[in-house]
């Protein structure tokens, strides 16, 4: 009955789909003189009943635009005195915010101009592009929490326990901020989005995918999430209160001989929105604070070995944190043509570990270790943003130049102690990691008259610097050898060319980034393991979507293109981590990137009160990074480390069902089912130990499903229910089990739309466990981890 009460209660999560409005721009000019021709008349009409939509006269140039053009097909009619009227059949599509009908030569003869036949279409609920857009505002089941939780219930996204976003079954997103990449988010991995509060967010752009223009890393898709802010004249805002409790129960008891883990963990969130406009300048700010105990780890393992031995464990980690996030700037409108903006990004985010790891025999009789911990971990974040835009006379023909500077560091203590039954040690490590980004780009846009043309460069360098320091105590268990300094350098040089037309029946997109990196990881001397490696290739990225428009509600579409995932830096990391002294991770310096091809075949559908959308994709993988566990012959020490591991496929069916019930009801239902499969493979782990492992082929069927569903009732409230379902996968060592969850939101509306309550909880049914199972020579490692899932908050908000 369980089973069944979720799939009838499965949630739905309305998406908001942005609606693109055109300015159409032109030239006009005498044919005979070819000189500009002001003040001319130039209305547009509806095409279907020569309906008036809107109209203008040209200026002294003899330039017009028409603004705020909606999708459909109309008619351009140019007339003047003593000139022969002009008149051409327009089409608007979805695609561009900008046409440039190019130059109208107006003629004094009777010399007529024939008109073009052109049909309009509907706009469809999913973009054409493939980029889906939600609002934070109307996730009301994970109100107050981060940027990650909230993702977990948006269509196509997962998310796993170690803070890993999955698109399609895929975690190699690229996660942007406003746009771009930044030390918060990560340069390859999604490192920073447990400490961005949703409170602080717009909105969150999906793009399964990408064009050439932009970056090529991130073979799944691209995640750009958009902070507030308003354009408003005058000064306006918003504050908010969120707070909230999780951990309301243990799942299970912990191993004996262990501190407690946190229960009724407490969260606050206060918020506060600012935005300032008066005439040429808009000021902004954004600033979020994040108070809270959390019970950050709480994995139990099973370790089995050939020989018949087995060994239990719990891997604790109780998590007190807090995190500080400001975002600010200022637009400047220098005037109609050149525009100036600046923004900067704060992000602190502290927390303090303890941790508690017990080592037992199979039927917990006799504790073989006690491993205990203490972190202190402080990172810092500032990402600061200088962006100059140049509008040509032309509406729509502009140049970007976008210089951004970002720095992160990672600031780690981390004391230790271990006990034995015959000893007992006191260790200690000090880790500083900075993290430096220079990107200059440069982009420019041409509307035509049927599209666009996007062209672009980009420079980046990123400097890491890391210095590991390994303080022994009496009996200590540090490899002393494996401590010193590194240094990641990347450089990276592209250019694009991407083109973008439409017509009645056709879309066409095709773009092609070259792309250039130079990698080096310079490594101490002194390492007993590791020497200075890197990488660096000039490849070809190429995009392409061709879509055919079979009458006004469907549509057919086809997408190609080749992408990239490089190592981060922190995996290729020569430090070994002790956080688990017996399942220890290190990176790789040999690391090197992994490529990616990806072809998908879509379907839409749509109609009054929804829509109906599928897709067909199929990802070829070269160079899989993922880790890998081996243990040395007759040892019980684990090492986890990363690697290339051959090749894979993936294959899979999208399916997104979007419909509205009734007024007061609808519902979304998104479905991935796909065949994962993972090649046979053979690497060298080589620290601390050269040990070989060779894996067959694996193959699974796998998906995941959510339905998601909006109630609006009297009185102004919003209600929500949200709940995921995870098949079974696989990983290249073993396999991951199912999993699933149910959410619930409210939200109402007070003081005349000024201020709104809400209230939400996630997992309510305290079902979200997290099972793996690794094979590996010699043993296999299960493990199931209960971390905190289960939440419960409550919050007021209100604009001003």
């Amino acid at each position: 009955m369980k089973h069944l009460f979720l799939i009838l209660s499965f949630l739905a999560m309305q998406t908001a789909f942005a609606q693109n409005k055109t300015t159409l721009s032109g030239n006009l000019k005498d044919k005979a003189t070819k000189d500009p021709l002001p003040f001319v008349n130039v209305v547009l009409k509806n095409a279907k009943d020569s309906v008036f939509v809107t109209g203008t006269v040209s200026n002294e140039n003899g330039l017009f635009s028409l603004k705020d053009l909606k999708q459909g097909e109309y008619v351009l009619e140019v007339s003047y005195i003593g000139y022969n009227t002009f008149q051409k059949a327009v089409f608007v599509g979805k695609l561009n915010d900008y046409l440039d009908i190019g130059t109208i030569e107006l003629a004094e003869s009777t010399e007529t101009l024939q008109e073009i036949v052109v049909e309009g279409k509907r706009d469809a609920v999913l973009e054409t592009l493939d980029k889906k857009t939600f609002k934070m505002d109307e996730n009301l089941s994970q109100g107050g929490g981060s940027v990650l939780q909230a993702m977990k219930n948006l269509p196509s996204l997962t998310v796993s326990q170690d803070g890993k976003v999955a698109l399609r079954g895929s975690d190699k997103v690229t996660v942007l901020i406003d746009g771009k990449q930044t030390a918060l988010t990560g340069f390859g991995n999604q490192a920073g989005l447990d400490n961005i509060p949703a409170s602080a967010i717009e909105r969150i752009e999906v793009i399964n995918n990408p064009s050439a223009k932009n970056d090529a890393n991130g073979s799944a898709g691209i995640i750009n999430i958009i902070f507030k802010k308003n354009q408003q004249e005058g000064l306006n805002g918003k504050v908010g209160l969120i707070s909230g409790v999780g951990a309301l129960w243990q799942k299970q008891a912990n191993l004996p001989t262990i501190r407690p883990q946190y229960q009724d963990n407490y969260k606050l969130n206060p918020s506060l929105t600012l935005n300032y406009r008066k005439k040429k300048v808009n000021l902004f700010f954004q600033g979020d604070l994040v108070s809270q105990k959390v019970l950050n780890k709480n994995e139990f393992f099973q370790r089995i070995y050939d020989d018949g031995s087995v060994i239990e464990q719990q891997f604790l980690e109780n998590r007190t944190q807090t995190i500080a996030t400001v975002k600010t700037g200022l637009d400047w409108n220098i005037d109609d043509n050149n525009t100036f903006t600046f923004s900067a990004l704060y992000n602190r985010e502290s927390h303090i570990d303890l941790g508690d790891l017990p080592y037992f025999n199979q039927n917990l009789t006799e504790r073989k270790r006690l491993w205990q911990y203490h972190e202190k971990e402080i990172n810092t974040a500032l990402n600061t943003s200088l962006i100059y835009e140049h509008k040509f006379k032309q509406a729509g023909h502009k140049l970007t130049t976008n210089f951004n500077y970002t720095f992160h560091r990672e600031n780690e203590k981390f004391s230790f102690d271990n006990y034995l039954p015959t000893s007992q040690s006191n260790d200690a490590t000090h880790l500083i990691a900075d993290e430096n980004v220079s990107d200059l780009n440069i982009d420019y846009i041409k509307p035509l008259k049927s599209g666009r043309m996007e062209l672009g460069s980009k420079l980046r360098w990123r400097y890491i610097p890391t210095n590991m320091i390994f303080i022994p105590g009496q009996n200590s268990v540090l490899d002393l050898g494996a401590q010193g300094w590194a240094n990641y350098n990347e450089y990276i040089g592209a250019l694009y060319g991407n083109y973008v037309y439409e017509s009645k029946f056709w879309e066409v997109e095709a773009g092609l980034r070259m792309e250039s990196i130079k990698v080096n990881y310079e490594v101490t001397p002194t390492h007993n393991t590791y020497k200075s490696n890197g990488y660096n290739y000039l490849q070809p990225f190429p995009n392409l979507r061709i879509a055919y428009l079979v009458n006004d509600n469907s549509r057919i579409s086809m997408f190609y293109n080749r992408r990239v995932d490089r190592p981060d830096e922190q995996d290729l990391r020569i430090f070994p981590k002790y956080d688990d002294p017996e399942i220890l991770k290190t990176g790789n310096p040999n690391l090197r990137p992994q490529f990616t091809q990806t072809v998908e075949l879509g379907y839409k559908n749509s109609w009054k009160s929804g829509y109906i959308y599928a897709a067909a994709y199929m990802r070829f993988i070269d160079n899989i990074l993922t880790r890998i566990v081996t243990a040395p012959t007759g040892s019980t020490f684990i090492n986890s480390i990363s690697q290339n591991a051959g090749t894979g496929r993936n294959e899979g069916i999208e399916l997104v069902l979007n419909q509205e019930i009734t007024k007061w009801f609808s519902v979304n239902v998104n479905l991935n089912g796909y065949q994962n499969t993972i090649s046979a493979f053979s690497i060298d782990n080589v620290y601390p130990f050269n040990v070989s492992f060779q894996a067959e082929q694996q193959q699974i069927y796998s998906g995941n499903m959510k339905i998601n569903s909006i109630f609006k009732l009297p009185q102004n409230w919003d209600i929500q229910v949200s709940s995921i379902y995870l098949a079974p996968d696989i990983i290249p060592q073993g396999r991951i089990e199912s999993r699933y969850s149910l959410d619930l939101g409210l939200k109402k509306a007070i003081q005349n739309g000024k201020g709104e309550l809400f209230a939400n909880a996630s997992d309510i049914l305290n079902t979200m466990r997290i099972q793996k199972v690794v094979t590996s020579t010699g043993f296999t490692l299960k493990s199931r981890d209960l971390y905190e899932t289960q939440i419960i908050r409550v919050g007021y908000a209100r604009k001003f």
